[in-house]
């Protein structure tokens, strides 16, 4: 009976460190678990306030991709964008669009700030907005209006900058496909006013 109870004795006092260790090993390995990273916390979606206090959420670093109907490419990337409430537009922050035709062309938008309707298909941008093109011309506007599934710019106001030939302004600016859609022109108008520099040539 004696060796009988020093047995007990020995198998609990086992029991007494081996259970308590396992009680950590589970809490650990719970704990563990539980420190999985939520997929949807590395979407870029974070939170803004409005004026009014009201957070919206917002998507940082937007990137969208397609082509034109004359098969072009359009990308477009902005700082920032979040959907207007109660209409189909989203608004983008630093937005950068660039155009490039099936002839190599290639012409880049950029503004401090755009609307972008999937219902009328266009990108309206406003604060300062800078056109520029590999056919040599750099110029800047108020506010535009430039289509998302096809090549069509036309500004909202008068337009100023450099082109080939030198300096010009015009009261207004559009940029549309050839018939062919494999060339673009530029077309000015209101009051066009070219200084000639020949070094540009």
């Amino acid at each position: 009976m004696r060796q009988r109870g020093s047995k007990y004795s020995r198998m609990i006092a086992w029991l007494k460190i081996l259970l308590p260790m396992a009680a950590l090993v589970l809490l650990s390995t719970t704990f563990l678990l539980s420190r999985d990273p939520d997929p949807s916390a590395n979407l870029p979606i974070s939170g803004s306030a409005d004026p009014d206090g009201v957070v919206r959420e917002q998507v940082t670093d937007p990137y969208f991709a397609g082509t034109t109907s004359s098969g072009g490419s359009l990308t477009m990337t902005a700082r920032s964008a979040r959907p207007l409430p109660d209409s189909d537009e989203v608004e983008a922050d630093t937005l950068d669009a660039v155009m490039v035709m099936t002839d190599g062309t290639k012409i880049e938008l950029k503004a401090p700030l755009a609307n972008l309707s999937d219902r009328r298909g266009d990108a309206h941008m406003t604060g300062g907005v800078t056109v520029s093109s590999t056919t040599g011309y750099t110029l800047s506007t108020d506010s535009l209006t430039a289509a998302l599934d096809r090549i069509e710019i036309e500004s909202l106001g008068p337009v100023e900058g450099d082109g080939p030939a030198g300096h010009l302004t015009a009261g207004k600016m559009r940029v549309t496909s050839g018939e062919t859609g494999d060339d673009v022109q530029l077309l000015f108008t209101g009051g066009v006013k070219l200084v000639y520099d020949p070094q540009t040539e």
